[in-house]
């Protein structure tokens, strides 16, 4: 029996999915989290054999849970559910550690698919999203200002783009505020870049948030 742990923010996810993975008789949901700490804790607390994550959760998303994951003793596959494009997010997710990515329009048909494809030791992308890897390795492309941003960075100019403050930022990544100044310093220089209001056009131009 495949026992996986689902996490995400919205229950109608959870229960959609859960029913969906259910249908097979050799998978079975045996953790839900509605949060990056309760996956987390989740993890170090029981066995499983893949974990499906919501990359936008509450309190650690789940690139930072990912990373956090790299300490837990039992190294648990993981598969990212993500509204965000494919081709903004998917590489980042894969080079933190993730064994798949997949939209969530995409997961009600092809879930299952993904799960068998990650437990038996592969790593599960869309075929488009292949064919787009393919065609940017053969055509040399030049690499974007955002994909020089770390997990953090790149984490912080979303939020900066989808209006909030550096205040409301630090509340809710638990950071002190002169850090993410910090951050939000070091993401002008290497975007080459001097205001919050150029972040927000970049990021709106490029698709980087939903």
């Amino acid at each position: 029996m495949i026992k996986i742990l689902l996490a995400d923010d919205h229950p109608i996810i959870i229960k959609g999915l859960k029913q969906i993975i259910e249908e097979e008789d050799d998978m079975k949901v045996t953790g839900e989290a509605k949060n990056g700490n309760e996956a987390l804790d989740l993890m170090r607390k029981n066995d499983y054999d893949i974990a499906i994550l919501d990359i936008t959760m509450p309190k650690k998303t789940g690139v930072e849970v990912i990373e956090e994951m790299k300490y837990l003793k039992k190294k648990i596959p993981v598969l990212v559910l993500s509204v965000h494009p494919e081709d903004q997010f998917a590489m980042r997710v894969l080079k933190t550690g993730a064994k798949g990515y997949m939209t969530k329009e995409s997961a009600p048909e092809n879930i299952v698919d993904a799960i068998k494809k990650i437990i038996n030791g592969g790593k599960y992308i869309s075929p488009t999203l292949a064919e787009k890897i393919l065609s940017d390795i053969n055509s040399d492309r030049d690499e974007a200002p955002h994909e020089t941003l770390s997990n953090r960075e790149f984490q912080i100019i979303v939020m900066i783009a989808s209006g909030k403050t550096l205040k409301e930022i630090a509340e809710e990544l638990n950071l002190n505020i002169k850090t993410i100044s910090t951050y939000r310093q070091r993401i002008l220089e290497k975007m080459n870049m001097t205001s919050n209001s150029e972040l927000t056009r970049y990021v709106l131009d490029n698709r980087l948030m939903n």
